[in-house]
């Protein structure tokens, strides 16, 4: 059981720190002339209960007069979202080595 968590939180850790640099990624290029951002979008792998996924889909530059598609109220939100999500994942992977340490302190 402390295992599965254990990889639950890290999977969760890595899709936050990868939806983060997608949205760092889309304020960076704030000026860029028909900079379309990459949305991220979560799933819960198979079988339910050992973690997540993360797939980007990105769009095509759009004509060079056109500006940058990249909204900063939805990254600013988007980024505070992602950053709760990495604190909660690393709550998780906490507990688990804190049970796991506990189950093998039992066993020895």
């Amino acid at each position: 059981m402390a295992i599965a968590a254990l990889s639950s939180g890290i999977t969760g850790l890595n899709v936050a720190q990868r939806a983060l640099g997608n949205s760092a990624h889309a304020i960076a290029n704030i000026g860029t002339q028909g900079f379309q951002p990459a949305q991220a979008t979560f799933a819960e792998n198979t079988p339910a209960g050992t973690g997540v996924s993360i797939s980007m889909r990105g769009q095509e530059l759009q004509q060079v007069d056109a500006p940058s598609a990249t909204n900063l109220a939805v990254e600013t939100t988007n980024s505070l979202v992602y950053k709760a999500q990495f604190d909660l994942s690393a709550k998780v992977v906490q507990a688990a080595d804190q049970n796991l340490g506990t189950l093998i302190d039992i066993k020895a």
